[in-house]
């Protein structure tokens, strides 16, 4: 099928369904580019193609995605007997029994999943590059990350070898690979999609999945197939007004947009991030929206350690309970030395300590929310960096300190999302000098996912994207 990148999803499966392709033909396409571009990149780590075609041959459901190829991110989520080693050694070897309820949600919709793409040792970094199985690199530039932890995800869609992903967001996960291959990234709103049936919450509800797509109406009709609590959920996003597909569709009336131009965290803009703000605060402005300079203040010094707990503390039970499944002591050379550094933290934390940083992210979304009763939404660059060469971000580079700077770099515009539990989405308006996309984040109200992507195929019909793509054959 030699015109197969120039469809999104949707237009693959509507091919299917009319019977001018098939889903075979829609995998063979697949597989070809995995064959002819990955090599180069590193993005897929497990290949699931004989999983692919029994799927196929045994029928598929006809849901919105019939037909097309799927590549699960290789984290938490799980498909009974094949690996899911969340990038590390310590759990290389770990095969599920159990079905995540997204991964049968995502068979319901008729995707053909074919493989797992990489990712950091538990996503716990900005890069994707694991002692595991390597780097995966940017198509725009194979010097240079794909972002993380769904770099994986991101440089196989950006590499054309499929039109969206699974993608999982703890820090902006979904956001920063989206910003650094050129894509579009949607974080829904805590708890839209469901995490079990083996979790409950991740990271203290900071972690959220979706995917990362090249068109806007992908992602919202992924959401639509997916979205909901499954069977003993602690808790759900209130269900959208509408199907989010329809709101792509429909104009985002005149908004008030807060600009924020400083990372919540302290770190500098770089001025090519500065720049693109500049675009899409004139975007904005020309397509009829009120811009106001009204940031919103965070205070570093009280959210930053609260994260650091949670994620410190989740890290470290994590791997005890490997540990204790592979019935030994949990030993340092179990993991790369920045987890090893990370998980130690937790030594220090109390539970107590736990429960006060829960409730400052608590208080921090509450906060948040008082600020978006007056506006819309808040406009910022999605990184306060261009995507940085390979190596620095690695969670066994030796130099901690230039690897945490770098970290709060990427992280220092998307964090806050997560903290908050409020919905955010990174969206490809502008590319830099040097050829490196700069993704623009947008963040709503709780449960306004809806009004983003109102926004959203607003901003893709003024500035389109879909066909702006990296030179790899």
């Amino acid at each position: 099928m030699k015109d197969y990148e120039n469809y999104d999803a949707l237009g693959l499966a509507d091919l299917v369904k009319r019977g001018e392709t098939s889903a075979d033909a829609l995998l063979d396409a697949a597989i070809e580019r995995v064959e002819a571009r990955d090599g180069a990149l590193g993005s897929i780590v497990i290949r699931m193609f004989d999983e692919a075609r029994k799927a196929i041959a045994a029928g598929l459901p006809s849901g919105p995605f019939e037909g097309v190829p799927f590549l699960l991110k290789d984290l938490h989520l799980a498909w009974p007997g094949v690996t899911l080693s969340n990038g590390s050694k310590l759990f290389a070897d770990y095969v599920p029994e159990v079905e995540s309820e997204l991964v049968a949600r995502y068979r319901r919709s008729g995707l053909v999943v074919f493989g797992k793409t990489h990712s950091p040792e538990y996503g716990l970094t900005t890069s994707t590059e694991s002692a595991l199985y390597g780097q995966t690199k940017n198509p725009w530039n194979l010097d240079h990350t794909s972002g993380g932890s769904s770099g994986g995800a991101s440089a196989a869609v950006a590499a054309g070898i499929l039109p969206l992903a699974n993608a999982s967001d703890g820090g902006g996960s979904i956001r920063i690979p989206a910003a650094c291959c050129g894509l579009f990234g949607m974080k829904p709103t805590r708890g839209r999609t469901p995490l079990g049936p083996t979790s409950g919450e991740g990271w203290a509800g900071m972690s959220a999945v979706h995917a990362v797509s090249r068109s806007v109406r992908d992602s919202a009709a992924l959401l639509d197939a997916t979205a909901g609590p499954d069977l003993g959920a602690p808790y759900a996003a209130q269900p959208p007004a509408r199907p989010f597909l329809e709101e792509v569709s429909e104009s985002p009336g005149k908004l008030r947009i807060a600009v924020q131009r400083d990372a919540w965290n302290g770190m500098e803009t770089h001025p090519d991030c500065l720049a693109a703000l500049e675009d899409a605060i004139a975007l904005c402005r020309d397509l009829g929206h009120e811009v106001v300079e009204e940031p919103f203040v965070v205070d570093a010094t009280v959210l930053a350690p609260a994260t650091l707990t949670i994620l410190s503390s989740s890290t470290r039970a994590m791997m005890e309970q490997r540990a204790e499944v592979l019935g030994r002591p949990l030993r340092e050379d179990d993991v790369e030395p920045g987890t090893w550094a990370l998980a130690n933290l937790s030594q220090s934390r109390t539970a107590t300590d736990y429960v006060k940083a829960v409730q400052t992210i608590h208080a921090t979304g509450r906060a948040l929310a008082g600020h978006l009763e007056s506006h819309d939404v808040v406009l910022s660059p999605t990184m306060a960096v261009p995507p940085h060469p390979l190596g620095l971000l690695s969670l066994s580079n030796p130099d901690r300190a230039a690897q945490g700077v770098a970290v709060l770099q990427t992280v220092g515009f998307t964090q806050l999302a997560n903290a908050t539990g409020h919905p955010a989405m990174s969206v490809p308006l502008s590319w830099n000098e040097k050829g490196l996309p700069v993704g623009i984040q947008f963040m709503g109200r709780m449960n306004e996912e809806g009004l983003l992507y109102r926004l959203a195929g607003q901003l893709e019909g003024a500035r389109p994207w879909f066909d702006r793509r990296p030179e790899l054959d």
